[in-house]
């Protein structure tokens, strides 16, 4: 998930087992249903339906009060909750809220298997579906599962972190692990992950499943494409262990598959050498071809900075004189006169790591890299911080706006993926007609290299080699109906949206959310069918992720079955 520390920035400015007695009766029975179903299932139930943007109090399923007795005697190293839930109907999106009928709080993989196998078992006489919740993070509900079963990913931190130090180094983390935590582990090894998000409070196994993109992946790629290996829980409950050689198939699937095919519980993530200190710089462009082209030069050098993130700024008043950061300008009397006043600005943001030894290099280098650079001379910002410092730099500002109350609103962001080909096109409606101003949050821009990615993943990408993440990153103030309100957001989300559209752009978002079959069908193009059958083969029943709202789970009645072996045996004595 994509954040920067502009949006805390502005909007400062802005306010200035035994269970399964019954079941095994009927093995024979379910286990037809299941066969059966896992071959309709997904051509017949694609999407699930829109259900009230209000906390529901009555359950849909009957007989709830036996499912609810059924996942009470499952037999747990953690435990089930079934009273207080509302945290689980609740993400960073702030816009959706589904309760569940339960929350999992696992202590051990099995808890998960065994959660979800039972689930499995259970068949489709109900309608009960699972979601993995990191951090909480999602932005559409998607962690969220209606009247299902909600994992809570942060409840499964053991076993302990594991480090393989020397060649090749590695960490095995839990999929429940926060990122910072990681982090600070790793470096008191000399060690750290290659590539990263913006915001590190968030989960491994949530990250993973969607792709993991900030200012590194132009060299290392998403964090998708830096794993070894996986752990993985199928929707059928089974424990997997996954990776480029073992299991390919799902271990492909399962990086950036929208938690599809399973969830992650563990991951061996690429490690390489720790550098201890970053210079963190900004300048900025009133032209947005110069910015994009040296943004573009910068990821194709082999020798570039370490870090390579931009964003917009449009209709800011005095930009430069008035951000409040720890940049310091290069020359304070150039940038005193400059006037930011009725000009929409592009800002490159750049980092070179580098150790305390190694100061005077990395200085030249800079020096170097800066003179083949198009900005405005007097515009150019720079910072000194730790590498933890620079990683973790969005959490110091979420936390003044906790105690401001500015952080639990709606989050209506739009990330989206634009060709390099249509970027001018892209940019020349949106920045110059369709917004008008950047008060509602940060727009983050810059472009990444196709070929530093793998493309066996179930992420999706634009055909080009190169293209943009461009993400509009907005904080809706609660009961506005101004150009900060949720609705006019929503509207200007939707011009962009339908704008890459009639424009054919060959645009893909990033974060996808869709409520049609068709739209997901167009966005995962010739990727889809693919899509389809390793859903059919690792959650055949669709219970996994109802949230991303792809897959529906089918339900059926023993009743039906019934009827359905008639009308089969009735055919098979005509066939004869």
């Amino acid at each position: 998930m994509l954040v920067s520390e502009h949006i805390f920035e502005e909007m400062e400015e802005k306010k200035n087992s035994p269970p399964h007695g019954l079941l095994k009766q009927n093995n024979m029975i379910l286990r037809f249903l299941m066969v059966l179903l896992s071959s309709c299932v997904i051509n017949r139930n694609y999407l699930c339906s829109t259900h009230p943007m209000v906390t529901p109090t009555v359950s849909p399923h009957s007989g709830s009060s036996n499912i609810t007795a059924s996942l009470e005697a499952l037999r747990l190293d953690g435990h089930l909750s079934f009273d207080n839930m509302h945290h689980a109907a609740k993400d960073f999106g702030n816009r959706h809220h589904f309760l569940p009928s339960a929350v999992l709080h696992p202590k051990s993989v099995s808890d998960i298997s065994s959660t979800i196998k039972h689930i499995f078992e259970m068949g489709t006489t109900t309608g009960l579906t699972v979601a993995a919740r990191g951090h909480g993070h999602s932005l559409e509900g998607q962690a969220q599962a209606y009247h299902g079963v909600v994992i809570n990913m942060e409840s499964l931190q053991a076993p302990d972190m594991y480090f393989h130090i020397g060649e090749l180094p590695y960490v095995d983390a839990s999929g429940g692990e926060l990122w910072i935590n990681l982090l600070h582990e790793s470096v008191k090894h000399g060690l750290t992950p290659k590539s990263w998000t913006d915001y590190l409070h968030l989960t491994v196994g949530g990250t993973l499943s969607n792709a993991g993109i900030s200012g590194q992946a132009f060299r290392h790629g998403p964090q998708i494409n830096n794993v070894y290996q996986l752990e993985v829980v199928t929707g059928t409950g089974e424990v997997v262990t996954c990776s480029e050689k073992k299991n390919a198939d799902l271990f492909y699937g399962v990086l950036g598959g929208l938690g599809q095919f399973g969830i992650i519980t563990r991951a061996r993530i690429s490690l390489e050498p720790a550098p201890m200190m970053v210079k963190w710089i900004r300048v900025l462009y009133t032209d947005f071809f110069l910015f994009s082209k040296d943004q573009e030069h910068l990821i194709s050098s082999k020798n570039s900075f370490d870090y390579i993130e931009g964003f917009v700024i449009i209709n800011r008043t005095g930009l430069l004189n008035n951000w409040r950061s720890s940049f310091n300008p290069k020359d304070p009397v150039q940038a005193s006169q400059f006037n930011s006043e009725g000009r929409t600005l592009f800002c490159l943001e750049i980092a070179k790591y580098f150790n305390p030894e190694e100061t005077n290099f990395m200085t030249q280098k800079v020096d170097s890299l800066l003179s083949e650079l198009s900005y405005i001379k007097s515009t150019l910002l720079l910072s000194e911080v730790s590498y933890v410092e620079f990683l973790d730099r969005v959490h110091v500002s979420e936390l003044k706006l906790r105690e401001m109350g500015l952080w639990e609103v709606p989050h209506p962001w739009l990330n989206l993926l634009i060709p390099k080909s249509r970027i001018h096109d892209f940019a020349n409606e949106v920045f110059g007609n369709i917004l008008t101003d950047t008060s509602t949050g940060p727009i983050l821009i810059y472009p990444v290299d196709k070929s530093k990615w793998n493309n066996r993943t179930s992420m999706v990408t634009p055909e080009e080699d190169v293209f943009y993440l461009v993400a509009f990153l907005s904080s809706a103030m609660p009961f506005s109906k101004g150009t900060d309100g949720l609705e006019h957001i929503l509207n200007q989300n939707k011009r962009i949206l339908d704008f890459c559209k009639s424009a054919n752009l060959g645009m893909k978002q990033y974060l996808p959310h869709y409520i049609t079959r068709e739209d997901w069908k167009t966005h995962f193009g010739t990727q889809w069918e693919v899509f389809v059958m390793r859903k059919s083969t690792y959650d055949p029943l669709a219970i996994l992720a109802p949230g991303q709202r792809i897959f529906q789970k089918a339900r059926r009645s023993f009743s039906d079955i019934g009827l359905q072996n008639n009308q089969h045996n009735i055919q098979s004595s005509k066939g004869r």
